[in-house]
């Protein structure tokens, strides 16, 4: 294990943040069981503690809860915090387009000009901050030109209210318009060994123009944690209990995985979970992880995946374990 935690640079923003990042939608507790604001405030401190500086939010983690929890929980070391948020779920408007219900009020898609304006104040506001480091489209709006967006996010970024411009589900189509409006430094994307979509076309992309991935879900929701058995019962409003990735079936072909991967953890003192991550940062074009956290011991863990490198060998290995059993899952 390394003693140091990988950095790597966010597009060609100049801005260098910890290869593990921190994700807080489960912090914001919807769709994730509720919220426990003393635990997520210890999670963010831990993780900083443990060298995590990239810490990811959004307003539509609890209709800002998420991102009040964030603000005081950096209060005081907002300098040592590379901090990412979101823009375009909004329910201030309906402008856009409609994409779900938030406790029966509509939430939609919307990038204006208009929208972005107000919402930076938003966040600046629940963050405690007065600027943020990666300002995030969240979900793309068919409703407005990219160059609209674009123009507004470039104004923001001249004001010094932001210092990067990312771009979070989004197809190269996407991307590449947004490279024609002006300077995206980084997609978000989800990413994991049972989700490998971005490989094909989105990473060749981003490593031939210079664009940042941040992927998110490396463990597939805990499908790849190797805490994940055959035997877990799923209850309440948990997302993962009526989902076809988490069948019984599904899970037995990752405990295959797992019994490939341990070797490899045990030989690096590290969970299988962190082999895991470790893997993600080392695929071609995949910048940062980011991974989510309920309490401190979970922050740590992650965060030490940051200090592991993989040999060649070792990739090799775990790639051709997620070839052989990972390949025709459910759902």
């Amino acid at each position: 294990m390394s003693h140091e935690m990988l950095k790597r640079e966010i597009g060609q923003s100049g801005i260098k943040a910890s290869a593990i990042g921190l994700g807080t939608w489960a912090i914001g507790g919807w769709m994730w069981g509720g919220t426990d604001e003393a635990r997520s405030i210890k999670a963010i401190e831990a993780s900083i503690d443990a060298g995590i500086s990239l810490i990811d939010t959004a307003p539509a983690y609890g209709q800002g809860v998420a991102e009040e929890i964030v603000g005081k929980a950096i209060k005081n070391q907002r300098d040592q915090v590379v901090l990412a948020t979101k823009c375009g779920l909004v329910w201030h408007t309906q402008k856009g387009n409609h994409f779900f219900d938030y406790d029966g009020a509509p939430v939609h898609r919307y990038l204006g000009k208009d929208a972005i304006v107000y919402e930076v104040e938003q966040s600046l506001k629940r963050l405690g901050t007065d600027y943020i480091d990666h300002y995030i489209t969240h979900w793309q709006d068919p409703t407005t030109p990219v160059v609209e967006t674009m123009e507004a996010l470039e104004l923001l970024k001249q004001q010094g209210k932001i210092r990067s411009i990312g771009a979070s589900n989004t197809t190269p189509a996407d991307v590449r318009a947004y490279l024609a409006a002006g300077q995206l430094d980084a997609v978000q994307e989800e990413y994991s060994m049972v989700n490998r979509a971005v490989e094909v076309e989105m990473a060749p992309l981003c490593l031939q123009q210079g664009v940042s991935i941040l992927s998110y879900s490396s463990l597939a929701l805990g499908l790849l944690s190797g805490k994940m058995g055959p035997d877990r019962v799923f209850e309440g409003d948990d997302q993962r209990k009526d989902n076809p990735r988490f069948s019984m079936a599904n899970r037995q072909k990752v405990a295959q995985l797992m019994a490939a991967i341990a070797p490899i953890a045990e030989a690096h003192g590290a969970t299988k979970a962190q082999i895991v991550i470790a893997w993600t940062l080392q695929q071609p074009g995949i910048t940062f992880s980011l991974c989510g956290a309920r309490d401190a011991d979970q922050a740590a863990e992650n965060a030490k995946a940051g200090l592991l490198r993989l040999s060649e060998a070792e990739l090799a290995t775990i790639s051709q374990a997620a070839a052989a059993h990972l390949s025709n899952l459910d759902g």
